[in-house]
Formats: C-alpha cells, structure tokens, sequence
C-alpha cells in the first residue's frame, strides 16, 4: 500500500481544491519545524507538503486518484499514459519550506504572531481550537504577508528579508544517476546575545542529490544568510547544474553520446 494523500491531509477521496488548501493551511502551520518541536513534526510537515503538491496539480491529482500512489510512480516516466511529453512526478524532492512559502505569497505568516526575537506576543499557535476556523490564524485570508524580499510584520516594526543567495551546484552525471550526497561550507554573521553585534560562524550544509534530479533544480536553505538586527536573513539556494563529462551529455531525462562516424559506416 502506498500513500493516502488525502488521509495525510485528514480529507476523503474526492475532496474540493479549497478543502484541500485549507487543510493544506492547518496542517502546515501545525507542524512547521520553527514553531513545533515536537519528534516527528519535521517529517509530518514534509508529507503535509507532499500530499499538497500532489493534489493541487490536476494531472498528479487525476494519477493518484486512479492509480494511487504506485500508479503515480509507475507513470511518472510518461506524465500518465503518453501526455505528459517526458515528465516526471519527483514529489519526494518537495521542499516543503519552499511549499510553504510560495503558498503564504512568499511571507512569513508567524511574524505578525512572533516578536522580532522568535518570543510568542500572547497568541498561541496551535490546531482548531474550537473558534470556527485555525485559532488565531482562522482570519488569515484577509490577511497579506507581502512578496518574496517584501516587508513583513513584527509587532509594530517592519523587517526585511534580504534577497536569496544563489550559488551553482555542478553534479556529474553518475552522481545523478545514483545519488550523492554534498556538503557545502558557508560562512556568515551571526547575532551575538545582544542582538546587536556579530561574529563570522563557518556551517555545513548538506545536500542530499535525488537520482534524476534535473538541472535547475533548487535547493532551498531557509534564512541561512547574514544575520543583522535589522533585516530577515537571506535563504541560500544551490541551483543544480550538469558538470560537462568527456563522453556523454544529458537532455532532459536523456542521456546523449555523440560519434563521429564516415558516411561509409552510416550506410
């Protein structure tokens, strides 16, 4: 038995898009990892965001409700029976922070909740509490929590939140036929406890390469930039690229070798 995306998200088979968005909303805030520190509440968001990025998408949702999850992996080579020219359904390479982010319109939807330092203003987050909606958050269709890199809300002040840094991953091509995993060293700003002054931290970061992963495929670190007083941190993002090989190049999900050949031979 593969995945129930619909009983992740607590829904029935069946369900509409905006039941789906709303518990898509519920669940997301529940477990995300910077307010729920619960064991397992990391692993709980990513299926949460899993089950969203499936049943969202019309054609992944159509698989699914065919074919289940086996079904869906089963065509993902052919995007489901011949239509989808090539594509391919690698919804265990979500990254739910980015899912997150992209579905609060790139903001932070705790902030207006949290102080500038991470402490709880008065108002806790938690599951339904029985005010007809997501407790304090059961208004939040009303509510705009700005653009990528847009002011955000904190108390009465105003934060914003650097741009993403990118940075060019180069893979081989056997790494991505297998697998691999990468870690990269970073050094950045750090706060000191007076929320003023900073020191230079060196950090790991690890990247774990999918097999089939394509190039352009981004990697998202979440506020891993410079830290400062004033301003969000900046999200780091590896973006994949093919490393050039002395026999083979890849196109899409194929794998091309060029060979000089006389006119003889093609014959």
């Amino acid at each position: 038995m593969g995945k129930d995306f619909y009983k992740i998200l607590g829904l029935s088979k069946g369900a509409s898009d905006d039941d789906i968005k709303k518990a898509y909303r519920k669940l997301a805030l529940k477990y995300h990892p910077d307010k729920n520190k619960d064991p397992g509440a990391e692993e709980k968001f990513k299926e949460v965001a899993e089950a969203y990025e499936i049943l969202c998408d019309p054609k992944k949702k159509e698989l699914f409700d065919k074919y289940g999850e086996e079904g869906l992996k089963a065509n993902g080579g052919t995007g489901g029976g011949g239509g989808g020219g090539g594509q391919q359904f690698f919804y265990s390479n979500v990254d739910p922070h980015q899912t997150f982010r992209m579905f609060f319109g790139g903001g932070d939807p705790f902030a207006m909740f949290f102080g500038a330092d991470g402490s709880n203003t008065g108002i806790s987050v938690g599951d339904d509490d029985g005010l007809g909606g997501f407790g304090p958050f059961s208004n939040m269709g009303g509510v705009h929590f700005g653009n990528r890199g847009g002011s955000q809300m904190h108390g009465t002040r105003k934060k914003t939140q650097d741009p993403p840094i990118e940075h060019e991953l180069f893979v081989s091509l056997e790494e991505i036929a297998t697998g691999a995993t990468k870690k990269m060293k970073i050094s950045r700003k750090v706060l000191n406890s007076d929320n003023r002054s900073t020191r230079i931290e060196d950090k790991v970061l690890t990247i774990d390469i999918k097999p089939g992963w394509k190039q352009g495929t981004k990697i998202t670190f979440p506020r891993e930039g410079d830290q400062t007083s004033t301003t969000i941190p900046a999200d780091i993002v590896f973006i994949i690229k093919d490393k050039p090989h002395p026999t083979f190049r890849r196109d899409g999900s194929d794998i091309i070798y060029t060979a000089k050949i006389t006119l003889k031979e093609a014959c």
